[in-house]
């Protein structure tokens, strides 16, 4: 496994550039940022801004792997709010590109079995910003988790580009859909382009909607979603090598389908963030020379 290894900034529960100093003390080649709000927003990021986070990455060795553009809610269900989210997850993705990054990731909703209004409407959403992605060379990844492999497949076999591609997430797949993430690496084969790297178990029924959130049910919150892979209601976020992902199988798969991304510590559970995220990067470096 030779893959770049790196860290989501936000994952250290800390301001951003102490985030990034941390992820330079743990020896990782990336970092993914949220870009949603706050200083990263891309409607308000100065210059001064963009002119730091370059000497930063610089300094600490990294580089940027990835947007987080997560805009929450019912991800892109609710054709009503749309074309505001589709505008910011575009200028998103320019940042991005600008930042020297091809990839932004998201949630986008659950993606129904039957292909009805809302399925149409999240198609209608993705093909537009798939196309945009595309003219940037770039890519709109939808991370894994809330619907299995297969249907996320099928969804993204309609769209006319691979703008719209994957973020892989093994640990959301194995504690809410239950599916298997080595099998789920070679069914999404074809649009993989960054991975979360996660480790969990699924204790017993899990809902998505409870998680993902739905239109007329809930809207997505992180920090709800955090407190129920602290709290074990269900499934349960669990130290890599510990959880329910066969991490070697997995490995291999990615190496199989030629993926030589990164690999992506995201850690959201537990009560020392550092220690946490560095034992998942000491896990994942431990393998690099194997």
């Amino acid at each position: 496994m030779h893959n770049p290894i790196g860290v989501i900034s936000d994952g250290f529960q800390t301001e951003l550039w102490e985030s990034l100093r941390l992820a330079g003390n743990l020896n990782v080649e990336g970092v993914q940022i949220y870009a949603v709000s706050g200083e990263m927003d891309p409607g308000t990021i100065d210059n001064d801004t963009k002119k730091r986070l370059k000497e930063e990455l610089l300094s600490n060795n990294l580089s940027i792997s990835a947007l987080c553009g997560d805009l929450g809610g019912h991800g892109f269900q609710d054709k009503r709010q749309n074309a505001q989210k589709i505008d910011k997850s575009k200028r998103i993705l320019e940042l991005a590109v600008e930042l020297g990054t091809p990839v932004v990731t998201t949630h986008i909703g659950i993606i129904p079995e039957e292909k009805n209004e809302i399925y149409e409407t999240m198609l209608e959403a993705c093909e537009e910003l798939g196309t945009f992605a595309s003219s940037l060379n770039a890519y709109f990844a939808i991370e894994t988790g809330p619907e299995p492999a297969t249907r996320l497949k099928t969804f993204l076999d309609e769209q006319s580009t691979k703008g719209v591609s994957v973020n892989f997430d093994p640990g959301n797949m194995v504690m809410v859909t239950g599916d298997d993430p080595v099998q789920g690496v070679y069914t999404l084969k074809d649009y993989i382009v960054h991975t979360h790297a996660k480790d969990g178990r699924k204790l017993g029924p899990v809902d998505p909607r409870d998680v993902y959130g739905a239109l007329g049910y809930k809207s997505m919150n992180h920090d709800v979603i955090a407190e129920m892979v602290e709290s074990g209601t269900g499934f349960r976020e669990t130290p890599f090598g510990e959880g329910a992902v066969e991490f070697d199988s997995y490995f291999q798969a990615l190496k199989d389908i030629g993926y030589d991304g990164y690999l992506i510590v995201e850690r959201e559970a537990g009560t020392n963030a550092y220690e946490n995220i560095k034992q998942a990067v000491q896990f994942l470096q431990a393998r690099k020379t194997v």
